[in-house]
């Protein structure tokens, strides 16, 4: 098994553009990595430069106590597996998964006995004969990460598995990916753009931009502790909502002063110096959709806390709806209990216990 070391990472091609910029991590062994970033942030050159696939511009990057800089990728003790499954179409699954440990020379009884038990692992045996033509998406898929553990690598790096199955599969191979990491017992580096597949296979998230890490931490911590906007917005589903507010200081109480409404911090942050600095100066408030509420009684007893919006477009989801609102002028979305309302401005209040404050220019979490 290995811990990981990246220290200072650069990734500049040729042409001068940095696809990864100063990038410092320590993965512990058996950990379970999620990078994860909008396309383009640079989280697969990161992948690439630890499989060894990429060179390293700047840096140094070890795996165990090895700097692997300069070793070659079949020699770093890990295996990767692609978006595109990458099997040889003219093979069996059997010899899919066996075509790496016969290139090694590995005994054919060794062979033999790694892909049957991987092979029972992922529930494959009835498919051990078929081409991979034949096999669906997602069977492709365990194909495809059963080629990978037969050869018992120290580190499994996977580069987006699961975004060519349809929604259903994704979430069953999800929870089939997250059983093997414990089962395996091995280090998992593990690359999507998909924030949902982060949020609930990862131990810790690297949250990406632009080549530059922004937060690395466990989901919960990314949730409620984001350290900027946009981490904030690009962790959970809708987006979190961003108003402007002014910091109003009056009789030793704090006040956000919205667009149409007022709300009373004092109880939540005190008179904290972060805080009290921002005095008649604006922020930014951010709001997360399903902490704006059309609860009868929170809306009764919490009339401190209403939200003033005229309602676009209402959105059925089953057991929660979508609230498209327009709050002067700014747009901003409520994941709210069912309602059968068609008021045009919905009585809505906000858990001011759970708003985020922002720098307007640094977009740095305030009050962390």
């Amino acid at each position: 098994m290995a811990s990981i070391s990246l220290k200072n990472i650069f990734k500049i091609f040729e042409d001068g553009t940095t696809a990864v910029n100063d990038f410092s991590l320590e993965i512990e062994d058996k950990e379970f990595i999620i990078l994860v970033g909008p396309s383009g942030c640079g989280k697969s050159t990161t992948l690439r430069m630890i499989a060894g696939l990429e060179s390293i511009s700047k840096g140094e990057m070890k795996i165990g106590d090895r700097v692997v800089n300069t070793v070659a990728p079949k020699d770093r003790d890990i295996a990767m597996v692609f978006q595109s499954y990458a099997l040889y179409p003219h093979m069996s699954v059997y010899k899919n998964m066996a075509f790496g440990l016969e290139l090694r020379k590995i005994p054919k009884a060794e062979i033999d006995r790694r892909v049957r038990e991987a092979a029972k692992i992922l529930d494959i045996e009835h498919l051990l004969k078929r081409k991979p033509r034949a096999l669906s998406g997602g069977q492709r898929q365990r194909v495809a990460l059963g080629r990978a553990m037969v050869r018992s690598p120290s580190v499994f790096l996977l580069d987006e598995p699961l975004s060519n199955l349809d929604a259903k599969l994704r979430t069953t191979m999800r929870t089939e990916i997250k059983k093997l990491h414990k089962r395996l017992g091995t280090t998992f580096i593990y690359v999507t753009h998909d924030q949902t597949e982060a949020m609930t296979m990862a131990d810790r998230i690297v949250v990406m931009k632009d080549g530059v890490i922004q937060q690395v931490d466990t989901p919960q911590n990314l949730y409620d502790k984001p350290y900027n906007m946009f981490v904030a917005g690009f962790i959970g589903s809708p987006q979190m909502n961003f108003l402007d507010a002014l910091v109003s200081v009056r009789n030793s109480q704090v006040y956000l002063v919205l667009s149409q409404n007022e709300i009373n911090v004092t109880g939540i942050f005190g008179l904290d110096e972060r805080l009290l600095s921002y005095a008649d100066k604006y922020v930014k408030v951010g709001i997360r959709p399903e902490d704006i509420t059309n609860d009868e009684d929170f809306v009764k007893k919490n009339a401190d806390k209403l939200i003033t919006a005229k309602l676009e477009v209402n959105e059925m989801m089953g057991s929660e709806t979508y609230l498209y609102l327009d709050y002067a002028g700014e747009k901003i979305v409520a994941r709210v209990q069912n309602t059968k309302s068609e008021n045009d401005t919905p009585l809505l209040a906000i858990h001011t216990d759970k708003i985020h404050l922002f720098d307007p220019n640094t977009t740095v979490n305030i009050m962390l």
